[in-house]
């Protein structure tokens, strides 16, 4: 979707590297104003052309005081006063402000990590109604301190130890934050980007999903000739069942779908999926077996981004074959291929400034975005990459997609070749996963809890453990079994079972899979890990 079309002023996010990044982006949107997130030492002209009312400066893992420690342009501030641009720097990012103005930042005598308090030293719009002497709980993450503030700037709340916690020069429309006020850790912090955006910069809010929908259908139209074909791959996920239905609203027959079994699916999820599309979405779908060629590709692979490499690869061969089959039946070529893309899918594909890449570190390469060969026939329409997974839902109810759809767990797109860990085509690997994975699903739903849950799904391990099933010792495989709440895939925490529903889960599993004699529980949460092993 173009930016400037939406309805709703633009908040441009400035990111430094933060862990929190996006969810200043998902806390913004959910106040019903459009935020975009881009890297903080992007260009002055990239800034300006996207005509941003609010532009926050991120946190990061950074210090000023470093040589190279990334920074917004040359130009940036001249142009925001100018202009009447308001900018927030939150952490990182007030160091930033304080330092390029004229102040001064210094390694602090004491670090400031968790939770904190501060008290308000003058009465400030950033926190509404609160006076002088009143305190509220934030999140601190910073080594280096405020240690003298640049002209025209007051301190606005200072916190128990003394440093600086929040800065502003209302004349020159900057402020700065040292805490984190988008995690939930700050209790207080919704409400302090509510007085920010709201009473202090005047935005508008006019984002909703409503206006996604009317301007996709537009940029598709206006992309797609009218004598243009195009082709979707469609998963029986979320993301790719929305995005068919929107483009389907948008052209019509002009698409066709194609739905690839990759040899990587879960347990019968070919006949699940392939029954839904016909009887519940009245899609056209051709199915295409690939299983023999994708595992003969990935037979002895083991590095994961190899194995999303090789399978983006495939899919796409897949697709321009499938291409040139339509190009015989239809007299033309087909032009255009949609993708489930989303937003954490483009982030996390793209790496922090400071990191020596031109981009942000690539936690791993998503097949919608770091896995198609440059040499890929087909032009790409990703209509959801802009919107999170809960944004993609609410899309779908508008597209009155089915809920069974709609709340199905996210399946990653290499499918099980990342929950196999190794070589997916080592002995019986992925039918033992397949059988592990529907009996831990299955459980989840009889007990009512699968809507609890964001992601849940198990995992094969390369290892092999000693055992004893009907009085003899085995040494068999060993699986785990992972589930995760989230809001928007970005960050997660583990699930709580209780015990009796492990201790049931991990009986089934033993008793039913032959060959399994061990089964392990991942009690980690997104960061440090990412949720899938792979």
């Amino acid at each position: 979707m173009d930016p400037k079309a939406v309805k709703s002023e633009l908040v441009l996010i400035l990111d430094y590297g933060s862990q929190y990044t996006h969810l200043i982006t998902r806390r913004i949107r959910s106040l019903s104003v459009f935020s975009l997130c881009i890297s903080g030492t992007s260009s002055l002209k990239s800034i300006t052309d996207l005509n941003p009312k609010v532009v926050i400066l991120s946190g990061g893992p950074h210090s000023v005081h470093t040589p190279d420690s990334p920074s917004f342009p040359a130009g940036f501030v001249e142009w925001a006063e100018a202009n009447g641009v308001f900018v927030l720097g939150v952490c990182y990012g007030l160091q930033l402000i304080v330092q390029r103005l004229g102040g001064e930042v210094r390694v602090g005598e004491k670090q400031e990590y968790g939770r904190m308090e501060i008290e308000v030293e003058i009465n400030s719009g950033l926190f509404g109604s609160k006076k002088v002497g009143d305190k509220q709980v934030v999140w601190m993450s910073h080594g280096d301190e405020v240690a003298k503030l640049p002209d025209g700037f007051e301190v606005v709340a200072r916190s128990q130890q003394g440093s600086v916690a929040a800065i502003e020069s209302p004349i020159r429309r900057f402020y700065g934050l040292q805490y984190h006020p988008e995690v939930t850790h700050s209790p207080e912090g919704m409400e302090t980007l509510r007085y920010f955006l709201f009473d202090i910069c005047k935005v508008s809010a006019g984002w909703s999903m409503e206006n996604v929908l009317d301007e996709e259908i537009k940029v598709i139209k206006s992309t797609v000739g009218t004598e243009d074909h195009v082709i979707c791959a469609l998963s029986g996920g979320v993301d790719s069942t929305v995005a068919a239905t929107l483009v389907h609203k948008a052209i019509g027959d002009r698409l066709h779908c194609i739905f690839v079994d990759n040899g990587l699916l879960r347990y019968k999820e070919r006949e699940r999926v392939m029954e839904t599309f016909e009887r519940d979405l009245h899609l056209p779908v051709t199915c295409v077996d690939a299983t023999d060629q994708f595992l003969s590709e990935l037979k002895g692979v083991v590095d994961p981004e190899k194995k999303r490499k090789i399978i983006g690869k495939e899919f796409i061969s897949i697709f321009d074959a499938f291409a040139h089959d339509l190009e015989q039946k239809l007299g033309r070529k087909p032009s255009y291929l949609v993708q489930g893309t989303l937003y954490p899918d483009v982030i996390e594909s793209c790496p922090p400034p400071g990191s020596g890449r031109t981009h942000s570190h690539t936690i791993k390469s998503h097949h919608n975005v770091g896995g198609l060969p440059k040499d890929m026939k087909l032009k790409l329409i990703e209509p959801l990459k802009l919107l999170f997974k809960d944004e993609v839902r609410q899309l779908g109810r508008i597209l009155d997609v089915p809920q069974g759809f709609l709340k199905r767990h996210p399946f990653p797109g290499p499918g099980l070749a990342v929950r196999v860990l190794g070589d997916v085509t080592t002995g019986n690997a992925l039918d033992v996963l397949r059988q592990v994975d529907e009996i831990f699903i299955q459980s989840i739903k009889d007990a009512g809890l699968y809507d609890e849950i964001w992601q849940a799904f198990a995992v094969f391990l390369p290892v092999r453990s000693v055992g004893v099933q009907g009085d003899q010792r085995t040494h068999s495989h060993v699986v785990a079994l992972r589930a995760v709440t989230s809001q928007d895939g970005m960050t997660a925490d583990w699930y709580y079972f209780e015990h009796k529903f492990l201790d049931d889960v991990s009986r089934k599993i033993c008793n039913s899979v032959r060959g399994v004699n061990r089964v392990v529980l991942d009690i980690t949460s997104k960061p440090p890990s990412t949720i899938e092993w792979e």
